[in-house]
């Protein structure tokens, strides 16, 4: 499975995206052969600032789970209204 397939799977998910340039937690938004919209979320004031589009092939690391991740789950999770 190529990773581009596995990140279609995982749009609309919260993860860790490194990247050539850079890395940053976020939201993936769309998955697509050439390129993914990525959510950057400030891990301080846990609000979206800003979108990334990123090349596919430039994508070197995306972590699903972990500490980190789940603490920006609860946060943002915490935020939502009903």
């Amino acid at each position: 499975m190529r990773l581009i397939e596995k990140l279609k799977e995982l749009e609309n998910k919260y993860m860790f995206i490194r990247w050539a340039t850079g890395g940053e937690y976020g939201k993936l938004v769309y998955a697509g052969e050439d390129f993914i919209e990525f959510d950057i979320i400030n891990v301080d004031t846990m609000e979206y600032s800003e979108t990334v589009l990123i090349h596919s092939p430039l994508i070197l690391e995306v972590c699903v789970g972990g500490a980190d991740v789940a603490r920006i789950l609860a946060e943002v999770s915490s935020r939502m209204t009903d």
